[in-house]
């Protein structure tokens, strides 16, 4: 049964008369006609009775209307969701944030635009650090990735940089105006495991060397986060990105470091060969730096 019967039967059910159904069809009164009675022969039994000055549904007719604008309901239902997917209107899209990313304010403002302006999208998020971030979009479980540079890995996949921040010292309040040199020399550094973003750890490795230290290493932090929490517990010092210097730990001091080589950025990364709509329209937003 082609689709378009159904439409013509439920017109006519309708408005209960043939020309007015072929008005509002736009075809003629004879074709339509025909297609009501190719579709009664289908069938096999009479949907109309017709009469002098209209149509009345039959008992079959009344069971087979309620049906027919059900089954029209639900398929303009899937071609308006499908039509919304591809122009990225609807749909679902899968982003990852690195632990560091999430404390950045500028995120939640890119993400608060998309969503006030493609309300009917679906964005799940996930926080990982940044080696399982390039597995997950390696394998496609995200769409893309809120990312923490630099990143060795990231380079296999298209990047979009939102933001670049300085990175701070984290000390302890007693320590707040002791000369950097000295507290590199004299307390040892916590820092998350290198596997978890090597890029990033070796930076700051490099930024100690290249101040003439080889810094004591204390015991690891799970991730950036937390590094600030054991620097006021007494585990030394850490550096960590401007943004997550809203983390207010008692105890602890910021210092920021005007050093251009101890810098970090936040990125979009997504594949080369992705084509979603959803996630084009968010680069669009981070592409023109909307508020």
């Amino acid at each position: 049964m082609e689709l378009r019967y159904l439409r013509y039967f439920v017109a006519v059910a309708e408005t209960r008369n043939f020309t007015r159904a072929a008005e509002r069809l736009s075809i003629s009164q004879p074709p339509l006609s025909q297609q009501i009675l190719r579709l009664e022969r289908e069938i096999g039994t009479p949907l109309f009775l017709r009469l002098k000055s209209g149509v009345e549904l039959t008992e079959a007719g009344e069971a087979f209307y309620k049906e027919a604008r059900q089954i029209l309901l639900l398929t303009d239902q899937a071609l308006e969701k499908t039509r919304g997917i591809a122009r990225g209107i609807n749909g679902k899209a899968t982003l990852g944030f690195a632990c560091s990313s999430v404390f950045h304010p500028i995120l939640f403002k890119r993400l608060k635009k998309f969503h006030t302006l493609y309300p009917s999208a679906t964005l799940l998020s996930e926080e990982s650090n940044m080696s399982q971030l390039m597995q997950s979009l390696r394998e496609g479980t995200l769409d893309a990735a809120f990312v923490r540079l630099p990143c060795q890995t990231s380079q296999e996949f298209n990047l979009q940089t939102i933001t670049q921040e300085s990175m701070f010292l984290v000390v302890r309040e007693e320590e707040a105006k002791t000369p950097l040199d000295t507290i590199l020399r004299e307390l040892p550094l916590t820092l998350f495991p290198r596997e978890l973003a090597p890029s990033l750890y070796d930076m700051i490795i490099r930024f100690c060397h290249d101040q003439g230290v080889v810094p004591e290493l204390a015991t690891q932090a799970p991730q950036m986060s937390a590094s600030i929490a054991m620097v006021a517990s007494g585990f030394g010092f850490t550096f960590v990105p401007e943004s997550l210097t809203i983390i207010a730990m008692p105890g602890v001091s910021y210092r920021k470091i005007e050093d251009p080589q101890l810098t970090t950025e936040i990125a979009l990364a997504w594949r080369r060969w992705d084509r979603s709509p959803i996630i084009k329209h968010l680069l669009s937003l981070i592409s023109t730096g909307s508020n």
